[in-house]
């Protein structure tokens, strides 16, 4: 199994605030580090929390947890 961990920062729609985001994938697959680095990017201008980690999943499958730190808020999204 392998495991990659990215941390990176979103703005959220709603409210313009800066969101801290660590995505977590456990696959099977080798998945290259540049090809999450470049999906993340791709946040930057904002999107809901659930729908990032829909995007994310159907983008690199495995396992996936989604976690973020929102105005005090801790969200924990999975996908299996």
């Amino acid at each position: 199994m392998n495991y990659y961990t990215q941390r990176f920062f979103s703005i959220c729609p709603k409210t313009k605030a800066r969101v801290e985001y660590r995505l977590t994938i456990e696959s099977q697959n080798v998945i290259m580090v540049e090809d999450i680095q470049q999906a993340v990017a791709d946040f930057e201008t904002g999107d809901y929390h659930e729908s990032i980690a829909d995007e994310l999943h159907e983008k690199f499958g495995g396992t996936q947890t989604l976690d973020a730190h929102h105005h005090g808020t801790d969200i924990r999204t999975t996908r299996p």
